[in-house]
């Protein structure tokens, strides 16, 4: 356990996953039930956070250990306040960002500050554990950074009032991010995926001109053969931007369940392009039983398997409370289909 970093040819691990057709989904909390720690536990100790991975690891055949989908840590060293509790991932309230003036004195933080170290040390602990799969380190995308500096409701009227205003802050969040995804990196990490889903919300018009084009400039910054951006939305409007999603050039996409994904999404994605979704993570995974779980999770693999760039998932982040057996229910009904 030497701290030694495998660097892992991600492309063709994305290659080998089509013929694998392991699950990958968003899971990550549910280890607290296996630690028997709280969420708020998880979140100030990185060596329980990359114990929790392994122990997902070890439960499940995933195709790769995700990290946490705490889309507070980036914000918090912003300035943001965030709220931690015990059975709930954390949150960010209120704002930081009022005016132009705020936006031009917001200062980049530097990595390492507030819970950064936390996530990246949590990276480099998990790597030296986890050795037959890829380790991916969980960010938050630029413009649902953005906005959780603004607050959400703020940042769609600035988007049309201000323009110049949100375009200061994006163009510094990202560069953050960037340097965010090369500490992962430098931590062993094999790749990230880089939640969106805020963007979900915008127009069509509005997402192609405040989130694709600074999600392709850290796509484009930190990928290599050795480590890809996974990108993730579960916005309700993602079929109508789709297209412009598409141009970020990242190397997978996943999305959530509230969209069709045999209709709304597939059909339009390159062939050569792999797509990952979208399981109901609170209305299956953490409210149904293992019987329905097994039900949704059959019916979604029977209607988009035909395509081989489709790889199940849930549709987004796997609440902590979730039953393992329902977990379980869901990896099981991934094996058989395929063995069948």
């Amino acid at each position: 356990m030497g701290g030694v970093i495998v660097k892992r040819n991600m492309r063709e691990w994305l290659g080998n996953l089509r013929a694998s057709k392991k699950a990958l989904p968003i899971l990550s909390f549910p280890c607290v039930s296996l630690l028997h720690c709280s969420v708020r536990d998880l979140t100030y100790d990185s060596t329980l956070q990359a114990k929790g991975m392994k122990l997902v690891a070890d439960n499940t055949d995933s195709a790769a250990s995700v990290s946490f989908m705490d889309l507070s840590v980036e914000a918090e060293c912003f300035g943001a306040t965030v709220v931690v509790s015990d059975d709930e991932v954390p949150t960010v309230k209120g704002r930081i960002i009022d005016d132009m003036d705020d936006a031009q004195a917001l200062e980049i933080p530097e990595i390492g500050s507030g819970r950064t170290q936390i996530t990246i040390d949590a990276i480099k602990k998990a790597t030296d554990m986890i050795s037959n799969r890829p380790v991916l380190a969980g960010m938050i995308g630029p413009y649902s950074l953005a906005a959780r500096l603004f607050e959400v409701s703020e940042i769609m009227m600035d988007c049309y009032d201000e323009p110049e205003m949100v375009h200061i802050v994006l163009e510094k969040v990202t560069q953050f991010l960037i340097n965010y995804a090369n500490a992962f990196k430098a931590a062993g990490a094999n790749g990230i995926v880089m939640a969106e889903p805020v963007a979900g919300l915008l127009s069509p018009s509005l997402e192609e001109e405040f989130s694709s084009p600074y999600v392709k400039k850290i796509a484009e910054a930190v990928q290599c053969d050795t480590f890809i951006v996974i990108y993730h939305n579960c916005g309700d409007n993602v079929p109508k931007m789709l297209d412009s999603i598409l141009t970020t050039g990242c190397s997978a996409y996943h999305f959530g369940n509230a969209m069709d994904m045999e209709q709304d999404i597939i059909p339009h994605v390159s062939s050569d392009t792999i797509v990952m979704g979208n399981i109901d993570p609170v209305g299956v995974f953490r409210m149904g039983t293992p019987q329905t779980v097994r039900e949704a999770t059959t019916a979604l693999l029977e209607r988009c398997s035909p395509y081989a760039n489709f790889i199940i998932s849930s549709g987004c982040d796997i609440p902590p409370l979730t039953p393992w057996e329902n977990i379980h229910a869901f990896f099981d009904a991934v094996g058989e289909y395929y063995a069948g």
